[in-house]
């Protein structure tokens, strides 16, 4: 199975392009932006027309969330006419096209994890740009696949934003810096290399239709951020913050975070919890030993 994986630098992409090759039945081919321009019609499909590729991943996006607030002409145009284009050189050229898109499609207002039936109402920019390629994808694509992760970590760190807020927590503790968290803003963490594995299984099956993908459970920024300095045997003090005390230009839900019921019923499995992910992850980045002890 030839599979192209669009965006293919950015920390799931990269995992994507690794969890895919690992497998052994895949032909993988990775397009970062230089192969690629998605919002480029000629671009994809020239990228996408001239190989018999079965598979689409799209994991391409305008992810900064502030600077989508101040261009929002940009974010739609990769959020949404982007996730149109590829949409359209799939069904060309009779793929799937697997996209991927975020929690902020939701308002946070519910109180509990959202689940795929719920319905979505973005209050920020980004979140409607996403939800705008989630439906264009479905309108464009005969066969489509489309994936929800949220507040993603993962080894090659967010490209656009410089890092990933593990990292940042990490290196503000070790530095003595003030390490000031928001403990009212409740989400679902994802490990890329996780949610990769989880794609790769949904390809398998022949998967069609819309799942969430998260780690299990949900928590709190401060909850997490501290997770990961305990973890990684940093003692640091933490302040826990009101999100208000942090004004940023686009409103974050609530409480964003992500059921992932759907998806572990297809794979008759629990998708690990976030603490273990975050394990993983501090363990593979080398920030704890193999057998879990702290650096």
């Amino acid at each position: 199975m030839r599979i192209a994986v669009i965006g293919s630098q950015g920390q799931l992409g990269s995992d994507l392009v690794e969890v895919l090759s690992s497998a052994g039945r895949y032909q993988v081919v990775s397009l970062a932006h230089p192969q690629v321009d998605v919002t480029d019609r000629e671009s994809v499909t020239g990228a996408i027309g001239k190989e018999s590729f079965e598979v689409v991943v799209n994991c391409a996006a305008f992810t900064r969330v502030d600077d989508c607030e101040d261009s929002p002409g940009s974010a739609l145009l990769v959020n949404g006419q982007g996730a149109f284009e590829v949409a359209r050189a799939c069904a060309a050229a009779r793929a799937l096209c697997v996209h991927i898109s975020t929690d902020y499609v939701f308002s946070g207002d519910k109180g509990l994890p959202y689940s795929e039936e719920d319905p979505v109402g973005p209050i920020n920019v980004y979140g409607t740009s996403k939800l705008a390629g989630e439906i264009l994808v479905r309108q464009a694509a005969d066969r489509w696949l489309i994936v929800r992760i949220s507040s993603v970590f993962g080894k090659a760190g967010s490209r656009a934003k410089g890092g990933n807020f593990v990292e940042t927590i990490l290196s503000k503790a070790r530095s003595g810096e003030r390490v000031k968290i928001v403990n009212d803003i409740w989400m679902s963490p994802t490990y890329t290399r996780d949610a990769a594995r989880c794609i790769e299984t949904l390809i398998s099956l022949g998967a069609s239709g819309l799942f969430h993908a998260p780690n299990g459970g949900r928590c709190t920024w401060f909850e997490f951020g501290t997770a990961a300095l305990r973890i990684a045997g940093i003692s640091a003090p933490v302040e826990p913050t009101s999100s208000a005390s942090y004004p940023t230009k686009a409103r974050r839900p609530r409480d964003s975070s992500l059921s992932n019921n759907r998806l572990e019923k297809l794979l008759s499995h629990s998708i690990r919890p976030w603490e273990d992910a975050l394990k993983a992850y501090l363990t593979e980045m080398g920030h704890v030993r193999g057998r879990g002890e702290a650096i």
